[in-house]
């Protein structure tokens, strides 16, 4: 982030704090393609850390694969505000098993927009990983079934109407650039199947291991970066996160297992929150749309970096699962 941009989130946090002595403690990371960053920020008179982050729509994008377009820029500043509107209206919702930073203000100023959050780190969640030991993915496997139980019965329409940040209306240059073939002639299908589910979660939309901040003792989580959380069903955000923890062997050995926690977890967390919802007609749902939902990110990925590891058997043999469902489906005329 440019140093006049600095500036100014730092006279701002200075006047929000009514402390003339706020100061920059470290950038954590730049945001995606150079829109500005994450940063964490002394306040003496509170004796307290903040993180911010601040985004700078004017910024120039560079996107490390040349996906640098207009679509991709208004995706980016529509999704900076989707993550607000969610702190401000339904991050409350939220509790210790589906634990996400505290908002303290959102806004914008002189270009910038901003949310002042709470430091995850001086919380407790100090813990960060590239690869996780079973035991921690299964924390992420309950985080997403308490989240996604947690809004089965509200209203999000302020909200993305269709969360994940890779879903067809807002990929179509991705989808110009697939190879001719089965997936990309059946991927409005998916879409459609995916999207008409009658059992819609609030999906994180980005749930993947480096958005989880665990505790020192590893015993509980939190997640972060909502830019893309809207409806869906869960089955989307449990095989990216799957994706993101396990490779090829690992998701044969383990993905069915760690599926049916899922559910076990998600009817553990329906019956916390007292809600009356008929568990066996989702959990029935979900599961047949499981490999859609893994064909849905592999149109996506295919369009958009065809090399990537992801690509592997285990996705494919989710999508030949998916193609086959789909094809007996309009066999039968459902």
């Amino acid at each position: 982030m440019s140093q006049h941009y600095q500036v100014v989130i730092l006279e701002l946090l200075q006047h929000y704090f009514s402390d003339k002595k706020v100061s920059k403690v470290e950038a954590i990371q730049s945001l995606w393609s150079g829109y500005g960053e994450i940063a964490r920020y002394w306040v003496p008179s509170k004796k307290s850390s903040y993180v911010v982050k601040a985004v700078n729509p004017n910024a120039g994008s560079q996107h490390p694969r040349g996906w640098n377009t207009s679509i991709s820029h208004q995706r980016k500043m529509n999704s900076y505000q989707n993550e607000q509107l969610f702190y401000q209206h339904y991050s409350p919702m939220t509790n210790a098993l589906c634990r996400v930073p505290i908002c303290y203000a959102v806004g914008k100023s002189n270009q910038v927009s901003w949310l002042i959050m709470e430091d995850l780190d001086q919380s407790g969640f100090i813990n960060r990983c590239d690869h996780a030991p079973l035991s921690m993915i299964k924390l992420g496997i309950r985080w997403l079934a308490y989240f996604h139980a947690r809004f089965l019965e509200h209203q999000t329409t302020k909200l993305w109407p269709i969360g994940t940040y890779w879903h067809l209306k807002t990929r179509p240059d991705e989808f110009q650039k697939m190879s001719k073939g089965e997936l990309k002639n059946a991927a409005f299908d998916i879409d459609k199947a995916l999207n008409a589910a009658s059992h819609q979660a609030l999906l994180h939309g980005d749930a993947k291991l480096a958005n989880l901040c665990f505790t020192t003792d590893n015993d509980n989580l939190a997640a972060v970066d909502f830019q893309y959380v809207g409806k869906g069903i869960g089955m989307k955000d449990v095989a990216y996160f799957l994706g993101s923890c396990l490779d090829e062997r690992g998701l044969f050995e383990h993905a069915e297992d760690l599926l049916n926690q899922y559910f076990g977890f998600l009817l553990e967390a329906i019956n916390y929150y007292q809600i009356s919802y008929d568990f066996d007609s989702l959990e029935k749902q979900w599961r047949t749309l499981y490999p859609l939902a893994w064909a849905d990110f592999n149109r996506f990925l295919s369009g958009w970096a065809v090399e990537h590891y992801k690509l592997n058997d285990y996705m494919k043999l989710q999508t030949e699962l998916a193609l086959h469902y789909l094809s007996n489906q309009h066999k039968t005329g459902s």
